[in-house]
């Protein structure tokens, strides 16, 4: 069986974060699958539209990216290819890096905070994304000290904003025993590489040495969802990604996202989205312009 996407990260030498700077020309490339790290992970896009899959929450960014993983948070990768004039900033450090600051410092305890919420996932909004995305690809031009210092006040300011969305409300439950983990992973790692495919539910069990009905349990308890809603709202969240980023017809939308036909589409598409995929597409490009 296939060891788990476990990503070693090293901080930067004078350091006590991991700093990168990702664009066209040298993209984002080591984090396309599954994977999960000690770490806690500030990513952000500048701009653009694209995938988060972060625990057990599926969805799509549509104007850039700012968002916190925290320690052991499986998740995959937000970009494959930048496009010119997109850029990615990613910030890793370890979760205990104000342990004992925290003991005695009153001012640090809200980001103590923020670092343990970051354990479900958080996405920030409005203003506050673009305004922390330049602080960010800042620190590579700060000495030692400085660039620390606005690392410190990064944290802090993203403590203390209101406009952020939890990702997986009722938390994620990474399972402890390898084994476990390693089933997870290859489940995650074959929906992302077969979704636009039928997946028989006796097929994607065999993958992970199990019965249908033992994969069942096992994939209900350790997401919180049937492995049917998990797919189909899965194939929704790549419809949606194509509405915004292509021209093509629902139909062709419909058989590339995976499902087999059209009704059982707009069915799963409403549920999930509360809108058919002409209105989701009409709306959501509307946001974009204004």
């Amino acid at each position: 069986m296939i060891k788990p996407d476990f990503e070693n990260i090293v901080s930067d030498k004078g350091h006590s974060f991991k700093y990168a700077h990702f664009n066209k020309d040298s993209p984002n490339t080591n984090k396309i699958k599954w994977h999960y790290h000690p770490e806690v992970e500030l990513v952000y896009i500048n701009t653009g539209v694209g995938k988060r899959q972060v625990g057990t929450h599926l969805s799509n960014y549509k104007d850039g990216d700012l968002i916190m993983i925290g320690s052991y948070l499986p998740h995959t990768g937000f970009t494959i290819g930048l496009e010119k004039n997109q850029k990615e900033i990613v910030l890793q450090f370890k979760p205990d890096i104000f342990e004992h600051a925290f003991k005695g410092l009153e001012e640090l305890k809200v980001i103590n905070q923020l670092i343990e919420l970051s354990k479900k996932g958080i996405v920030f909004s409005g203003p506050v994304k673009d305004d922390i995305g330049m602080r960010m690809e800042g620190l590579k031009y700060e000495t030692k000290i400085d660039a620390f210092l606005t690392f410190l006040k990064i944290l802090y300011d993203l403590a203390k904003q209101k406009d952020r969305q939890i990702l997986n409300a009722e938390g994620y439950a990474f399972i402890s025993s390898p084994t476990e983990n390693k089933r997870l992973k290859t489940i995650f790692n074959y929906i992302r590489d077969h979704f636009m495919e039928s997946i028989p539910l006796v097929d994607i069990s065999a993958k992970v040495f199990m019965t249908p009905q033992s994969f069942c349990r096992f994939f209900k308890r350790s997401t919180n969802k049937t492995f049917t809603a998990f797919l189909n709202e899965y194939r929704v969240n790549h419809a949606t990604k194509l509405l915004l980023e292509t021209d093509d017809d629902v139909k062709k939308i419909c058989f590339e996202s995976g499902f087999n036909n059209l009704s059982n589409f707009f069915r799963n598409f409403k549920k999930i989205t509360q809108l058919t995929p002409n209105a989701y597409r009409e709306q959501m490009l509307g946001e974009l312009e204004n």
